[in-house]
């Protein structure tokens, strides 16, 4: 989909083993070979037996099949659900038209992401793709904050994201409506007597479709597509490589209650409509901080790093302005190798003044400090069908 964190929490949340939740998917992964971990509070396959890198490449090539039915899915019913929610985002969703879907995120009082999520114009009603960890919080404050709009979370349907430059061919090997898709286009097609609600979105930077399936029929759906002898299994290290690429951000990492839509380089999502001037300015929490930003530019930005050498710079990294700095200038949010790029990549907080492409600055790894330059995101280029 488009630049957004939707992964929800680090790898090793979740508790015990005994505490987790499992998805309507979860045999499939254990027949498939998965190494199962804790994400979220649920146990999922963080790969399967072909490995990050090979699953990785895979998807870049082919198709990858992802689990993601950890997130929280919700409908919003009522004749004021769009302008309602509105009070609770940056963006334009009374101008989303039927059968369109939209990037958006909550914010607080001080301009702070509480969550990034998809909105979709259902006809009748707004579908909704939340964070798995932010689910329930999320859900608690559309309620507390949307009179007159009734918000019920969907909970016996998984959801399964196909990705990648084969993704049309081998759904439409099963839905062939699905082909005159454009990205960000939500429909509902039938396979099988099941009612599928498909978006053409996804988080890899690839062509590709999120897919909400009835429960019943989750694990034969799945099934059917990895027959096609394009399409793989692929787990969530994977996931995280290719969304890194595709410079797209992780929620609880690279955006946070403590960065702003405008520092974190989202500021695209925020249409005109809504902005300084615009017919329905402002009216979201934090809006006097993030209109701002917008006009005058913020503190600091997210940006791109590619390091020196074939060492990642991780999340945690500290970074300096040169190598003899005793005080940090910011920090790297995300980090790894990037399979597609043969490179490391990293994105992170620095200083405006530091942010333009090219600028050098320096992490420091295992106490050493290593030169790394400001570049462009996407790390590699996006591959949606426009």
């Amino acid at each position: 989909m488009s630049g957004r964190g939707r992964q929800g929490g680090g790898m090793a949340e979740g508790g015990q083993n005994g505490d987790l939740q499992r998805t309507v998917l979860h045999d499939l992964h254990l027949d498939l070979g998965a190494k199962m971990v804790p994400f979220a509070g649920y146990a999922m396959p963080v790969q399967y037996k072909p490995g990050v890198m090979a699953e990785h490449l895979h998807t870049r090539a082919q198709a990858g099949l992802f689990d993601v039915s950890h997130m929280g899915q919700v409908i919003l019913r009522g004749e004021a659900a769009a302008a309602a929610l509105e009070r609770l985002v940056p963006v334009d969703l009374q101008g989303l038209a039927e059968g369109r879907q939209r990037y958006a995120m909550f914010t607080d009082e001080r301009g702070g992401i509480l969550d990034d999520l998809m909105v979709a114009n259902r006809g009748d009603h707004l579908f909704l793709v939340v964070n798995a960890a932010c689910k329930e919080a999320d859900i608690a404050h559309m309620r507390a904050h949307m009179d007159g709009v009734t918000v019920t979370p969907v909970t016996d349907r998984a959801l399964i994201a196909l990705q990648g430059p084969l993704a049309e061919a081998a759904l439409a090997a099963l839905v062939p409506g699905v082909a005159a898709m454009r990205f960000m286009d939500v429909a509902t097609y039938d396979w099988d007597g099941a009612a599928l609600w498909v978006s053409r979105s996804g988080y890899t930077g690839e062509d590709g479709f999120e897919i909400s399936v009835p429960e019943p029929c989750a694990g034969a759906f799945a099934r059917a597509l990895l027959a096609r002898p394009e399409v793989a299994p692929i787990g969530l290290g994977a996931r995280d490589s290719l969304r890194l690429e595709a410079g797209l951000c992780l929620y609880g990492n690279d955006i946070t209650r403590d960065t702003t839509p405008v520092e974190a380089a989202l500021g695209w999502a925020i249409q005109k409509v809504r902005r300084r001037g615009g017919a329905r300015e402002g009216g979201f929490p934090g809006a006097d901080v993030i209109l701002r930003q917008l006009e005058t530019g913020p503190e600091r930005r997210r940006v791109g790093l590619r390091p020196e050498g074939r060492a990642p710079m991780r999340a945690g990294t500290q970074l300096f302005a040169d190598d003899t700095a005793d005080t940090p200038v910011g920090t790297v949010t995300s980090g790894a190798y990037g399979p597609s790029i043969e490179a490391p990549m990293s994105m992170g907080y620095l200083p405006a003044a530091l942010s333009a492409t090219g600028t050098q600055v320096f992490g420091e790894l295992r106490g050493k400090r290593h030169p790394a330059r400001v570049v462009d995101l996407p790390f590699r280029p996006a591959g949606y069908r426009k």
